[in-house]
């Protein structure tokens, strides 16, 4: 068995729990155009599916309302910071991976406006070797591309990944990348 050299961590659900934050800026978002959605339906329906893809699950089709909404709910998001929270033993661990000369990645096909927001509210920039988003994987999880594009990028294989995840497609991306995996529970 080859040695692990490199860590993918999904963001939302697994590096940091940004559930009622998430909620609570696409319930505003959609509330401001006339939807209505409390957080406790997006919460235990769409939490973790990206954006366009949501909007469409719940009639909304036309692509620059799901394009104006989307930008809408980046605007906000930063008001509902004070609800994330850091995974931080996971963090903890990332780093001393690090300090041993392992390399890790966010891999997430969320925003990365909003992970980018996020990791400076956390100060969490300087703690990760690179950033895969949903512009750079245009296919969703379950997808495992948004994961092989980080391993051929650091020149790893599966066999020299760990891949840390929450959602049932992103565990099923994970474990299509033919890496190890941990399911993360927040």
């Amino acid at each position: 068995m080859s040695r692990i050299r490199l860590i993918l961590l999904d963001f939302d659900g697994t590096l940091v729990d940004t559930r009622r934050a998430n909620a609570r800026a696409y319930v505003e978002t959609l509330r401001e155009a006339g939807y209505a959605m409390t957080e406790e339906e997006y919460a235990a329906r769409h939490f973790g599916v990206r954006c366009p893809e949501f909007l469409r699950s719940i009639g909304i089709d036309d692509p620059a309302e799901i394009n104006r909404l989307r930008r809408r709910k980046i605007e906000l998001y930063p008001r509902y910071f004070d609800l994330v929270a850091l995974n931080r033993p996971l963090w903890e661990f990332c780093q001393q991976f690090r300090k041993q000369g392992g390399r890790v990645w966010i891999v997430s096909t969320g925003q990365r406006a909003n992970i980018d927001n996020v990791m400076r509210h956390l100060h969490l920039e300087a703690g990760v070797d690179g950033i895969i988003s949903a512009l750079d994987a245009p296919q969703s999880k379950p997808d495992p591309g948004c994961f092989l594009k980080a391993m051929e990028i650091e020149g790893a294989t599966p066999d020299e990944t760990l891949i840390f995840e929450d959602s049932a497609v992103g565990i099923e991306a994970a474990r299509r990348s033919g890496a190890a995996y941990f399911v993360v529970k927040l």
